[in-house]
């Protein structure tokens, strides 16, 4: 057929240099089409965080403003409210310097009537609760005028109650659960398992007694006696700061159950004088404090600090709390 096409002969055609060239040139062209698109895609993608970041510190920035904001609308006197939520630990939502900060934003604000300790936490550190609870009275010794109330939610155990019974007063739900007044620290033991593995254990230190908690070895009954002596130590401090913050209050200072750990119902918690009645937030501002706009002085992390948070949270912390390094906690 005349008019059928046919492929160019390369090797015919001048040494093939006519469509060669053409061939390399469509190539360089299309590389360079790829080359462009990923380059702008890099830049899509940093303008974008960069936008990110930008909107983060813009939300950081703007953050501490959420209290005055709050209060701006409210009248000439009002209820303090602070969350204690989760557990009680340092760089938590609940750490010792969170609440603190808290309680003095609303101490000293003019216009607070009163304040509320909206509790729902399992306990944790005792330091922490510590450092609260003598905050607490502090604060009630400047300022006697302005009450401080706790109320407990689902749960105030531990730690929890320890800063509870630090308010003028305690209050619950029938159903809230309350007290474990408590000490405990847990590890594990892998000493069986290394045997079985074939796995030699080789510790280094200096110091006898230097690595008693570590749970690769056999449990000393020196070391046991030990650890348990500090235990019985801050048991005997919690023990101590109850009875103080909640005085003749308790029913039964000698209740054999009462510091025994166990937890109660706000309902036996009334009876035993661990708290003093039943109600919740709303009730203790509108009929005890008799300032029914709250407020919230809750410290609140940032988008920013939430992010960091996240992003720089340790790995030997975890490993060594999942090993059993940790310190006392208070349940």
């Amino acid at each position: 057929m005349a008019d059928e096409w046919k492929a160019p002969n390369t090797e015919q055609n001048n040494g093939g240099t006519g469509d060669e060239r053409s061939w390399k040139l469509l190539e360089k062209a299309l590389l360079a089409s790829v080359q462009e698109q990923r380059r702008s895609r890099r830049w899509g993608i940093f303008f974008k965080l960069l936008a990110f970041i930008y909107l983060l510190g813009m939300l950081a920035l703007f953050s501490p403003l959420a209290n005055w904001e709050k209060a701006a609308g409210k009248g000439d006197q009002y209820t303090a409210l602070i969350d204690v939520r989760g557990m009680i630990a340092d760089k938590e939502d609940a750490s010792a310097d969170n609440i603190i900060g808290s309680l003095r934003k609303a101490f000293e604000d003019s216009k607070v009537k009163g304040v509320i300790l909206r509790i729902n936490s399992p306990g944790g550190s005792p330091v922490q609760a510590g450092y609260v609870y003598d905050e607490i009275r502090r604060l009630r010794a400047q300022r006697p005028q302005v009450k401080v109330y706790a109320v407990i939610t689902d749960l105030g155990a531990s730690g929890a109650y320890y800063i509870a019974s630090a308010a003028d007063e305690i209050y619950a739900d029938k159903a809230s659960l309350v007290g474990s007044i408590g000490v405990t620290a847990a590890g594990y033991g892998f000493v069986g398992t290394m045997e079985k593995l074939g796995v030699e254990r080789r510790a280094y230190t200096s110091g006898e007694h230097k690595a008693f908690l570590d749970p690769f070895q056999p449990a000393r009954e020196d070391e046991t006696r030990f650890w348990q002596g500090v235990l019985d130590t801050t048991h005997k401090q919690f023990i101590a700061q109850v009875k103080q913050g909640r005085g003749e209050r308790l029913k039964d200072k000698d209740h054999p159950e009462l510091f025994s750990g166990l937890i109660w119902s706000g309902e036996q918690a009334l009876q035993l004088g661990l708290i003093d009645g039943l109600g919740s937030s709303s009730f203790v501002a509108r009929d005890l404090i008799k300032a029914d706009d709250i407020v919230d002085f809750t410290t609140e992390q940032s988008p920013l600090d939430r992010f960091s948070k996240r992003l720089g949270a340790s790995v030997a912390e975890h490993i060594a709390l999942w090993a059993g390094f940790s310190g006392p906690t208070l349940r």
